[in-house]
């Protein structure tokens, strides 16, 4: 699995081993406040490392039983699968 994840790229791999967190919007001083930035106005790194935690999920879950799926199928973070 290690593997395969790191052949699919390399964002989707970083997402493995760094998580991944829904970005958030900026206040007038640079920091992070706790409203989710709308995704039409995510960068595109953020969109890039939104895409990795996708494919990355997407591969977990189409690579595990029907038990484990149950147990990791609410995950929103590959890490966290």
């Amino acid at each position: 699995m290690v593997a395969f994840l790191k052949s699919m790229d390399n964002k989707t791999w970083k997402v493995i081993i760094k998580g991944w967190d829904h970005p958030v919007v900026m206040d007038k001083d640079g920091k992070a406040t706790t409203t989710l930035k709308p995704e039409e106005e995510w960068s595109k790194d953020e969109d890039g490392l939104a895409h990795g935690n996708s494919k990355a999920l997407n591969t977990l879950f189409t690579c595990v039983d029907k038990n484990m799926f149950r147990l990791i199928s609410t995950c929103n973070v590959a890490k966290d699968a």
